[in-house]
């Protein structure tokens, strides 16, 4: 299916984001279209319109095919790259410790080593330095390397906002809340204070969004780091990060530090384990004996679907010696999940929150905002603008199939 939507850009944007693709390249019988998206990914799409959309369109890639979108819903940024080689119609560009090609109408004078502004719509190059410019070299102290991995909420975040879970939520707040806000009694009744905690479950069971909320809710300084981001391939780079970030967070009258997906950067050590692993590892031990020691009120929080993967020595008293496992949802917390993705949406008539609740067993809530998702796509699809129940039913369809595709291209890969 290719389709057309048009109507308010903003509530496209809005409701489209996580879905988006840039169309890259359309083939010569205009029959194959190759499509990026938001993390990077690219994906090469095969329909049966010819001339529906051509390179730089923007659309929405779904079940039935891709749906077209107003170019303003991909909100266009610039990216930082640096130029590793000037080719033919094209650029080999360095992005943190990736490289890749893009396209290059050569209206520039661009040199090896060049750092550039690139528009991935427009194509529109800036060339920002003649020399390259890291992570680690613009900065004027460590605070302003810290400084990328602060996460600050535009407006408050709230429990009210959290849906299901009710014990999983209770005790997070409990451990982290009356550490953060109540350190002073900690101290003078001699307990050892909580400095570790790691939330275990599958992947969309809102580990980070909890961690967010009590991070809000406790107006605690709050940094945020993925294993990508700060496993460099410099020596030395990736400990400095940490390091920058551990002081800071010590420097904050409270903070939380949040290590999403931590099996990435701390898996078990062994033999075959490379170098610059274990030196990561040995370093995160090190920083968060520091926090042992009394210095500073921080409480370091990390994500993980694959506890067994984590090194032994993270998990030893003091450092993670406090685990909160989230489960998949039962249908009580579906019920409220779905009703609490809902909230902004909006509907017509009694939808049929039960029912969906009782048929999406063994779902994780990121897999039931997908029906909310799939549900406006079909309201959108037949010209409404508010979601009826034969949309909820029939979204809950297409994510369904959509869940079980995804389930078996994963077996397929394994």
């Amino acid at each position: 299916m290719v389709a057309q939507i048009s109507g308010p850009e903003q509530d496209v944007e809005e409701y489209f984001s996580g879905n988006l693709a840039l169309v890259l390249a359309v083939g010569q019988r205009g029959l194959e279209v190759t499509v990026r998206f938001r993390n990077g990914n690219e994906s090469r799409l095969v329909h049966h319109e010819r001339g529906s959309v051509k390179r730089g369109d923007v659309v929405l890639v779904n079940n039935d095919g891709y749906v077209k979108v107003p170019k303003s819903a991909w909100q266009e940024q610039p990216v930082v790259y640096i130029v590793r080689k000037v080719l033919e119609g094209r650029l080999l560009v360095e992005a943190g410790s990736l490289t890749r090609t893009v396209p290059y109408s050569g209206d520039k004078e661009l040199q090896q080593g060049n750092t550039i502004e690139y528009f991935e719509v427009s194509e529109k190059v800036n060339i920002l330095a003649e020399a390259p410019i890291r992570a680690l070299d613009h900065r004027d102290n460590d605070h302003d390397l810290s400084s990328q991995f602060e996460l600050t909420f535009e407006e408050p975040l709230g429990l009210e906002m959290f849906g299901g879970y009710k014990s999983v939520v209770q005790r997070a707040n409990e451990i982290l809340r009356l550490q953060l806000e109540r350190q002073d009694s900690v101290k003078a009744i001699g307990a050892r204070p909580i400095r570790g905690v790691i939330f275990s479950g599958p992947p969309g069971t809102g580990k980070t969004m909890l961690a967010q909320i009590i991070a809000s809710l406790s107006q605690a300084k709050f940094f945020v780091i993925s294993g990508p981001q700060i496993v460099s391939k410099w020596v030395g780079e990736s400990e400095e990060i940490l390091r920058s970030i551990f002081q800071a967070a010590r420097s904050a009258d409270k903070a939380i530090i949040f290590f999403d997906e931590i099996d990435s950067v701390a898996s078990r050590r062994s033999e075959d384990s490379h170098e610059a692993s274990n030196r990561l590892v040995a370093q995160l031990l090190t920083l968060m004996d520091g926090i042992n020691k009394g210095q500073g009120n921080v409480v370091v929080v990390a994500a993980t679907n694959r506890i067994s993967e984590i090194d032994p020595a993270l998990m030893r008293p003091g450092r993670f010696d406090w685990e909160i496992a989230f489960d998949l949802p039962d249908v009580e917390d579906r019920y409220e999940i779905l009703l609490k993705n809902g909230a902004s949406v909006t509907t017509v008539g009694d939808l049929p929150y039960e029912l969906i609740a009782e048929e999406t067993d063994g779902w994780s809530g990121a897999e039931l905002a997908a029906v909310w998702t799939e549900s406006m796509i079909c309201a959108l699809r037949r010209g409404a603008e508010a979601v009826a129940s034969d949309d909820f039913v029939e979204g809950l369809e297409r994510a369904a199939a959509n869940r079980e595709q995804k389930k078996k291209g994963s077996l397929n890969e394994s």
